[in-house]
C-alpha cells in the first residue's frame, strides 16, 4: 500500500498544467493506439464525424464530440481494442467561399496551372478577382484548411478526446479522393448512377446544384399578387393569386382541382397570359388546394417542385427565363418555343425584366401589370415557407441543368430495411430516418458546379460539331484514380484532342461533399484499397452524430453501404441533441450566437466542461449554462481533495471486515452494476448522474466521515474500504473526467494496480467485491447515514457547527432500526463526536431517527 504525503502535493489542482502533462503522457504511452492484430470481436470501431474545417469550432462541437469520447473511454477500459480516428471535412462550399474572399480569387477549371503561384491574403477587393486554375485554387484551399486543422486538433487534445491521431485523414486527400472515385465507378458499373439534363434545385449565389437533403424551409415574407388571365376565344377570364409574378413569362400552363366547380368549365381550353399573350393549356390536377389563393394556379418553368412534376406529367414546353446567376436571361418571343399572340408586345414587356434579379424583376412586373390593368388590387403580404440551400442566403430556384444522380427512389424499401437493422440511440431517432426516406422525392444529385472537391472521373467524346456525347461517358479506370479529368487524358486520346471536334472533353463538376462524407466508414477501413483491414473494421460499431443531419450524413451513409455491399455501415447510431442559447435557440455559426470554447476550458477546466456535456442525455437539446460548468469544476476540486485525504491514511494491510465497511462495499458494487448497465446502453448521462450522487451522498458526505475516526486510528478495514471506494469511483468517473481521475490515480493506484494510466486500467467489476463478506444487515449503511443526518440536523437547528462535540445524546428509533444501527453505531457516534449516547426504542418512526436529548460540549478556547 502506497501512502501519499499531502504536503508533497499541490494545495490546489492546476488543471491547465495537468491537461498539458497528461496529454503528452497519454501520447507517449500510446494509450489510444489501435492494434490491428487483435480480432474484430475484441475491437470497438467509431465512425467519427469529420468536422467541417471552415473557421472555428464552437461549444456545440465540444458537446457532441465529448459524448463520443465518453463512450470510447468506457469501451477502452472494458478491454476493447478501440479504433477511434479523426477526419477533417475539408471540401465543400463554405471553404471555397472563405478562400475566394480571403485571397480575392475566382477559379476557372480550364485556366492553366501556375506552379509558382504564391498569393498573400488580399487587402482590397476593389480590383476584379484574380482567375486561378482549379489546381491552384485547391492549393489555396488546402493552405487555409491545414491551418484550421491544427487549431481544431489543439482544441480536441485540450478537451481530452482519446483519438488515435495516427488514423487522421482529410476528405480531400489523395486517398479519400481515390475512394470517392472508386465509389462512383462501382455505382456506375452496377447501374446506380446516371446523368440527365433536368430541372434541379439551384443556389444562385453559389451557382451550383443542391440535393433535396441540403434544402431547408425558412419562413419568408412575400405577397400574393392577383393577376387577371384571359381565356382564348372568349370573353371569359379568371384571377390567379401568385407570389412569383416575375415567372409570368415562363408560364406554360394553368391548373385547378378537378372537383372545383368554379373552373371545371375551363379544362381543355387555353388561357392567355397577360403582358406576354401566350396561350397555355388549362388542365385539372388533384395536387391543387382549392382553398389556397383563388384556387387556380399558373404552372411555370420553374417555381417549385410541383411545377416540375406538372411539366413532366403534362409534357409542357420548357420556357426557362431564370439564369444560373439568378438574373432573367434574354429571350425572343415569337421564336420557336416562345410563341405569343403578340410577340412585339411580349418582347417590349420582357425588355423591362431581362438582366434583373428576381427581386428587381418582381417589382418591375408588378408595375407593368398595374399599368396594363391586369393587377387586381394591391399585393397582399404573406409569410410562407420557402426552400433555401442550408448554407445559402437567397431562395433556391429550379433550373434545368445536366447533373449526375444516384438512383434512390426505387430503393426506398431496401433503405428502410437497412435503417431498421441499425440500433438508434435514442430509438425515436429511427422515425426521423424513416420519415425522411418515405418522403424522398428525388434521386440523389451528386454533382456540384464547384472546384474544391473530388472530381467526377469522367470524360465525354465530342462529335464532329464539338458537342459532348453524354450517353457514352468514359469512366476512368480504377488503376489511375484519383484523377482530374480537366487535366488528365482518357485512354485512346492525345492531349491535343481536348475540347476539339472529334476529340474529348473533361467533366468539370466535382462530387457533392456528402458523396465523400458518406464513405467515412469505408475511408477508415480502407475498403477496396485494403480488403483485409476492411473486414476488421467494417461495419463500424457506432456512428455518433447530431439529429439534423440524419437526412444527409446518416441517410447517405446507409445508402452507400446498401449499394456497395448490401449491408449496414454501423451497428449503432448515437444521436446528440443541439446546444441552445439562453433564448432556447440552436447555437450555430449562421445564427451568430455561438460560443467558442477555449475560455471555458481556461475558466472551468476541461473536465468541468466535459461534465456539462456528459450530463446531457442523447437526443436531448441542452441549454448552454455556465452554472453547470461551475458544478463540474467543484466536483473536480472535491475529487482532488478526497483523493488526498484517502491516500494519506495509513494502516496495516487487511481485508474489508467491519460491518459498515462491508455495507458500503455492497452499495458500491450495486453502483458499479447500474453504471455499467447504463454505459452499455450508451446512457452516459445516467451513469454520470448515478456516480456523482453516490460520490457526494454515499462517499464524501457520509462514509468518509463515518470511517474517518477508524482511519485515523489506522484501522485496516476502514482504510481498505476508503481506498476501495476511491479506486472504484475514480474509474467510474474516468470516461467523463479524464484529467483529474488520471491525476489522483497516479499518486498511488498506478503503482499498486500495475496500470500506469487509469484509462488503461480495467473497468470495475464483480470480481473486486467477491472477496468481501456480505454485511450482516445490508440496511446498516442507510441506518448509519440516517442517524448521522439526524444528529447533524439537530446541531444545525441549535446553531452549532456539525463538528461541535456532544457530551451526551439520547436517540430514538424503531426497534428494527436500532437493531440495524447497532453494529455501526460506534462509527456514527465517532463521526458526530458523541461521548456518551443512549438508544431508545420507539414505535411509529418507520426508519427515522429522533434526537430526544442532546448536550453539547463547551466551545474549546
Amino acid at each position: 500500500m502506497k501512502i501519499v504525503d499531502p504536503t508533497q502535493l499541490p494545495k490546489h489542482f492546476d488543471a491547465p498544467a495537468a491537461e498539458a502533462r497528461w496529454d503528452a503522457e497519454w501520447a507517449r504511452q500510446g494509450i489510444y493506439a489501435y492494434d490491428p492484430v487483435r480480432p474484430r470481436a475484441e475491437t470497438f470501431v467509431v465512425d467519427t464525424p469529420p468536422p467541417t474545417v471552415s473557421g472555428s469550432l464552437h461549444v456545440g462541437h465540444v458537446f457532441s464530440y465529448t459524448h463520443t469520447d465518453v463512450i470510447v473511454r468506457y469501451q477502452r477500459m472494458r478491454g476493447r481494442n478501440v479504433f477511434y480516428p479523426m477526419g477533417w471535412d475539408d471540401n465543400g462550399l463554405p471553404t471555397e467561399r472563405r478562400v475566394q474572399n480571403l485571397f480575392h480569387v475566382r477559379c476557372d477549371a480550364r485556366a492553366p496551372y501556375e506552379p509558382d503561384l504564391a498569393l498573400a491574403p488580399a487587402t482590397s477587393a476593389k480590383e476584379p478577382p484574380r482567375i486561378v486554375s482549379r489546381r491552384n485554387f485547391i492549393d489555396l484551399c488546402l493552405r487555409v484548411t491545414r491551418e484550421d486543422e491544427e487549431a481544431f486538433k489543439t482544441l480536441w487534445r485540450r478537451i481530452g478526446l482519446s483519438v488515435d491521431w495516427s488514423q487522421e485523414y482529410s476528405t480531400i486527400d489523395a486517398r479519400c479522393r481515390q475512394l470517392a472515385q472508386l465509389s462512383f465507378r462501382d455505382l456506375h458499373e452496377k447501374g446506380h448512377v446516371y446523368s440527365l439534363e433536368a430541372p434541379t434545385m439551384w443556389d444562385v449565389d453559389f451557382q451550383t446544384a443542391v440535393a433535396q437533403a441540403e434544402a431547408e424551409d425558412r419562413p419568408t415574407h412575400g405577397a400574393f399578387h392577383h393577376v387577371a388571365f384571359g381565356v382564348e376565344g372568349s370573353a371569359d377570364g379568371f384571377v390567379i393569386a401568385t407570389t412569383r409574378p416575375e415567372l409570368l413569362p415562363a408560364c406554360v400552363g394553368v391548373t385547378a382541382h378537378p372537383s372545383d366547380a368554379r373552373y371545371r368549365h375551363l379544362f381543355g381550353r387555353r388561357a392567355v397570359t397577360p403582358l406576354f399573350h401566350v396561350p397555355v393549356p388549362i388542365f385539372p390536377s388533384p395536387l391543387v388546394d382549392p382553398e389556397k389563393g383563388t384556387g387556380i394556379l399558373m404552372v411555370c418553368t420553374f417555381g417549385d417542385a410541383t411545377d416540375v412534376q406538372w411539366w413532366r406529367e403534362e409534357r409542357l414546353p420548357l420556357r426557362q427565363v431564370l439564369g444560373r446567376d439568378g438574373r432573367l436571361v434574354p429571350v425572343a418571343f415569337g421564336s420557336a418555343g416562345w410563341e405569343s399572340r403578340d410577340p412585339a408586345a411580349a418582347s417590349r414587356s420582357y425588355g423591362h425584366l431581362a438582366g434583373k434579379t428576381v427581386a428587381a424583376a418582381r417589382k418591375a412586373i408588378v408595375e407593368l401589370l398595374r399599368e396594363a390593368g391586369a393587377l387586381r388590387g394591391e399585393p397582399q403580404p404573406v409569410e410562407h415557407a420557402v426552400k433555401y440551400y442550408e448554407k445559402g442566403d437567397r431562395p433556391l430556384e429550379f433550373i434545368s441543368t445536366r447533373q449526375w444522380f444516384v438512383r434512390l427512389l426505387d430503393k426506398k424499401d431496401a433503405l428502410l430495411a437497412k435503417g431498421d437493422q441499425v440500433a438508434w440511440h435514442p430509438d425515436f431517432m429511427r422515425l426521423r430516418y424513416r420519415n425522411w426516406t418515405e418522403n424522398l422525392q428525388m434521386d440523389w444529385c451528386i454533382s456540384r458546379q464547384r472546384f474544391f472537391g473530388p472530381a467526377i472521373p469522367v470524360w465525354y467524346p465530342l462529335d464532329g460539331d464539338g458537342r459532348p456525347d453524354h450517353a457514352r461517358p468514359i469512366v476512368a479506370e480504377a488503376s489511375v484514380l484519383p484523377v482530374d479529368p480537366m487535366t488528365a487524358v482518357p485512354p485512346g486520346y492525345e492531349p491535343a484532342a481536348r475540347d476539339r471536334p472529334g476529340g474529348f472533353t473533361g467533366e468539370p463538376d466535382v462530387f457533392d461533399t456528402w458523396f465523400t462524407s458518406s464513405l467515412t466508414p469505408q475511408i477508415s477501413s480502407g475498403w477496396l484499397l485494403d480488403p483485409a483491414r476492411h473486414r476488421r473494421l467494417f461495419p463500424a460499431d457506432i456512428r455518433p452524430q447530431s439529429h439534423e443531419i440524419i437526412r444527409t450524413w446518416a441517410f447517405y451513409t446507409i445508402a452507400k453501404a446498401l449499394l456497395h455491399e448490401d449491408t449496414i455501415p454501423w451497428r449503432h447510431a448515437v444521436i446528440s441533441g443541439w446546444i441552445l442559447d439562453p433564448e432556447r435557440k440552436k447555437m450555430s455559426k449562421s445564427r451568430g450566437n455561438v460560443v467558442t470554447p477555449m475560455h471555458l476550458l481556461d475558466e472551468y477546466t476541461a473536465d468541468g466542461v466535459r461534465y456539462w456535456a456528459a450530463g446531457a442525455r442523447l437526443g436531448t437539446d441542452t441549454a448552454f449554462d455556465p452554472k453547470v460548468f461551475k458544478v463540474g469544476k467543484r466536483l473536480v476540486t472535491k475529487l482532488f481533495n478526497a483523493g488526498k485525504f484517502v491516500l494519506a491514511q495509513a494502516a496495516p494491510a487487511g481485508p474489508v471486515a467491519a460491518e459498515l465497511d462491508r455495507a458500503f462495499a455492497q452499495r458500491l458494487a450495486a453502483l458499479v452494476a447500474r453504471v455499467t448497465a447504463s454505459f452499455e446502453e450508451f446512457d452516459f448521462a445516467h451513469a454520470l448522474q448515478d456516480t456523482e450522487a453516490f460520490f457526494w451522498n454515499d462517499f464524501t458526505d457520509t462514509f468518509l466521515e463515518l470511517a474517518k475516526a477508524r482511519a485515523h486510528a489506522s484501522d485496516p478495514s476502514a482504510v481498505a474500504a476508503l481506498r476501495l471506494g476511491l479506486r472504484v469511483l475514480l474509474r467510474l468517473f474516468a470516461p467523463v473526467l479524464p484529467y483529474i481521475t488520471e491525476e489522483v490515480w497516479s499518486w498511488a493506484f498506478a503503482e499498486e494496480a500495475g496500470h500506469a494510466s487509469i484509462h488503461a486500467a480495467p473497468w470495475p467489476g464483480p470480481g473486486e467485491f467477491d472477496p468481501i463478506p456480505r454485511p450482516a444487515d445490508p440496511a446498516s449503511f442507510e441506518a448509519a447515514v440516517g442517524c448521522l443526518a439526524a444528529i447533524n440536523k439537530r446541531k444545525s437547528e441549535a446553531g452549532v457547527s456539525v463538528g461541535r462535540a456532544v457530551v451526551r445524546l439520547a436517540l430514538a428509533a424503531s426497534p428494527a432500526t436500532l437493531t440495524c444501527l447497532g453494529p455501526v453505531a460506534a462509527d456514527v457516534m465517532a463521526a458526530a463526536r458523541v461521548a456518551e449516547y443512549a438508544l431508545e426504542p420507539r414505535g411509529g418512526l418507520d426508519g427515522a431517527f429522533e434526537v430526544v436529548e442532546v448536550e453539547f460540549a463547551p466551545l474549546e478556547t
